[in-house]
């Protein structure tokens, strides 16, 4: 997506101030998803990867809920949990590319919180959940974090989860309007890609199974993108938020690494479920 083009986009879109958020998942969906945890050896890690805006986080939740309701003991990480904080990434801003100011493309978690916490579930042990405060752009202090033990199911849900690193032939050419005039040399990238390759096989290697939320393409994240915007503003009104050239911009982050989802995940993914523009359910299986 070009900025003329996204700057088109936003101009054309009328949004209403009380947009929606992605609506509950059907029950049947949610009781399939559970049933078919159960029958492996508890504690279960499962996996929810998806584009911004598919409604991950909203399954998650409900999937904890459902299992409570049976009996179980179960939590949901975020990959967003496992940011770097602000400093840490002005850092590496510094030291490798500006871009990595921007939090959430590969290379801006700390991975290892991630394994750790795997780890401890599997062990049964007594396992503290990192949380991140996204308004203060940093890690929630150790000691606030949520404290969890005995589980049957971590649930752990992101945009990017599962997702291999791409061939370097593919990262000769941008992608859009901020790789081309933010990255013209490929530094930033590369970078990422290379995190990607190094750092995250571990920590998707310590899925039992993984879901894939399947949009009809990557055009449809702006949309969704803005939608959640105006529900966060809807709800918070004294929270600053991004006018939607910032959302076009924004999301140009995460455009590379989405495509590369939207292309390698369905055949990679234990479950899929395909959606359409109106976050309605297509297929499952």
């Amino acid at each position: 997506m070009s900025n003329r083009d996204a700057a088109r986009v936003a101009r054309a879109i009328v949004f209403p101030m009380h947009a929606a958020a992605p609506s509950p998942w059907p029950d049947t969906l949610v009781d399939t998803l559970l049933a078919e945890l159960v029958r492996g050896a508890a504690p279960q890690v499962f996996g929810i990867s998806g584009l911004q805006g598919t409604g991950k986080s909203t399954l998650a939740a409900q999937v904890v809920r459902a299992a409570e309701a049976r009996g179980l003991r179960a939590a949901v990480l975020s990959l967003d949990d496992l940011y770097l904080d602000r400093d840490a990434r002005q850092t590496l801003a510094r030291g490798v590319h500006p871009l990595l100011a921007t939090r959430g493309p590969p290379g801006t978690h700390e991975v290892a919180l991630g394994l750790a916490a795997f780890d401890a579930v599997r062990a049964g042990a007594p396992t503290r959940l990192p949380r991140f405060d996204k308004l203060g752009d940093r890690r929630v202090p150790e000691s606030a974090w949520p404290n969890v033990h005995g589980l049957d199911l971590l649930l752990f849900e992101g945009w990017c989860v599962g997702t291999p690193a791409e061939p370097a032939t593919a990262l000769v050419e941008p992608v859009n309007a901020l790789e081309r005039d933010e990255d013209a040399a490929g530094t930033w990238r590369r970078w990422c890609n290379a995190a990607l390759a190094r750092d995250y096989p571990a920590l998707w290697a310590g899925l039992d199974r993984l879901l894939f939320l399947q949009p009809p393409g990557f055009e449809v994240v702006f949309d969704w993108r803005l939608q959640q915007e105006h529900t966060l503003q809807a709800a918070e009104p004294e929270r600053g938020g991004m006018d939607a050239a910032g959302i076009a911009r924004f999301v140009q982050h995460f455009e590379r690494v989405s495509r590369q989802a939207l292309r390698t995940l369905p055949g990679l993914a234990d479950a899929v479920v395909t959606l359409d523009a109106e976050r309605e359910i297509v297929s499952a299986g």
